[in-house]
């Protein structure tokens, strides 16, 4: 029995990962290479390492918006993070350092209840009525929205920002592994929705 549920528990890891890998196709390295969509949407991650140190996900997403709307990808930037307590502010943090490169302030529209990312798409479309955007975020983390986004009937593609160094990412790697069963279990078994939607807000 055991050797059978081990079995079943590493091939429902693997579907799960096979699963949600697919939508990498939607994703693109280059700019040349998306589709323009009116907004774009960029995924939050804390802005420092409980050491201190600088979270190079989260300055590589904020380079990469940058660069989508200055390349007139998007008109529109959504940043969408965890809004947990006044110090601790991702979509607050992304809006100022986008701000700080130059972007129009009156193009970025903070959704501060991005509590995780199956809530932040689903409200791409729900509460900011948004039906085809771009995901910004890292290649691995894209698919998994990507997957979500057009299980919800959005189309949705990718801009990849840069990965950071293998080694100094392995723990994001390990759990990004069981983040895809999660996320599969969520879409197509529990049909799970964002903890808090609310009234539709313009962009």
């Amino acid at each position: 029995m055991t050797g059978a549920f081990l079995f079943l528990c590493v091939a429902a890891i693997a579907w799960a990962n096979i699963t949600i890998n697919r939508y990498e196709q939607y994703t693109f390295d280059h700019l040349e290479q998306i589709p323009p969509a009116y907004c774009a949407i960029v995924l939050g991650t804390t802005k420092f390492l409980k050491n201190g140190r600088e979270n190079h996900y989260y300055t590589n997403r904020i380079t990469a918006a940058v660069r989508l709307y200055r390349a007139g990808k998007c008109q529109k930037i959504i940043v969408s993070g965890d809004n947990r307590t006044h110090a601790y502010n991702e979509a607050r943090d992304m809006k100022n350092d986008i701000v700080k490169q130059g972007v129009n302030e009156r193009d970025i529209v903070c959704d501060f209840a991005g509590l995780r990312t199956l809530d932040s798409i689903v409200r791409f479309k729900e509460v900011f009525n948004q039906q085809k955007g771009i995901v910004v975020s890292q290649k691995f983390h894209n698919s998994r929205a990507i997957y979500i986004g057009r299980s919800w009937g959005i189309e949705l593609y990718g801009y990849n920002a840069d990965d950071v160094d293998r080694h100094a990412g392995i723990k994001t790697r390990i759990r990004e592994v069981f983040s895809k069963v999660i996320c599969v279990l969520d879409i197509e078994l529990f049909k799970t929705r964002p903890k808090h939607l609310g009234d539709r807000i313009p962009v």
